[in-house]
């Protein structure tokens, strides 16, 4: 019995599925230890690190992972559905709350930066580093959600464009094209923090 378990780690995220499909619920342990970080990683960050919201979500995901498995489809991949599920949980959330800050902190700004095409490429060296933040927090506070999104899902979660499109039900056309707008704005945010910057 300690060997069928051991192999589960041996499993990938859709065989797991399947046997939890199938009834054999021990390999739910295995998904939740590969999962469930990095989803409350993505809760509290979108939820404006409400840490008791993002614990309640994560949970009402995994719910869903167990009493409701016939909803994952043979032939997708568990990633992207699992981060739909949780997209369309926030979402509910931010219609429920009527938030409209989804990121007051914590964001990778080397990602950013990295992003935007050289144009900040050596900032984070020559600026205070607080007020660099703060900036581009209240920058990300002016962008529509679809594009907050869209930043959360490939700069914090590292999601392809595709898994992006696929979670978002969006071309990916325009996926690109929002994660452009943001980046562009962001950009020329941060720009503005130049100390080298003395004209636009």
């Amino acid at each position: 019995m300690k060997n069928i378990r051991r192999n589960y780690k041996g499993l990938n995220d859709e065989q797991l599925m399947e046997c939890i499909q199938r009834g054999d619920t021990s390999g739910f342990d295995e998904l939740y230890d590969r999962y469930s970080q990095r989803l409350l990683f993505y809760f509290y960050r979108a939820l404006r690190g409400d840490e008791e919201k993002a614990q309640d979500l994560l949970q009402e995901v995994f719910v869903k992972v167990v009493e409701r498995p016939s909803l994952f489809r043979s032939g997708n991949r568990f990633s992207t559905w699992i981060f739909t599920v949780a997209d369309n949980l926030c979402k509910n959330e931010y219609r429920r709350l009527q938030v409209r800050k989804i990121i007051e902190n914590d964001v990778d700004i080397d990602a950013i930066v990295h992003s935007s095409k050289g144009e900040c490429h050596d900032m984070e060296q020559k600026v205070d580093q607080r007020a660099f933040e703060n900036a581009v927090f209240e920058e990300l506070e002016t962008i529509g959600p679809d594009h907050r999104s869209a930043f959360l899902l490939r700069y914090q979660q590292d999601l392809s464009i595709k898994e992006i499109s696929e979670i978002l039900k969006c071309p990916e056309g325009t996926v690109k094209s929002r994660l452009f707008h943001t980046i562009r704005k962001l950009a020329s945010k941060l720009n503005a923090f130049s100390p080298h910057n003395t004209e636009v």
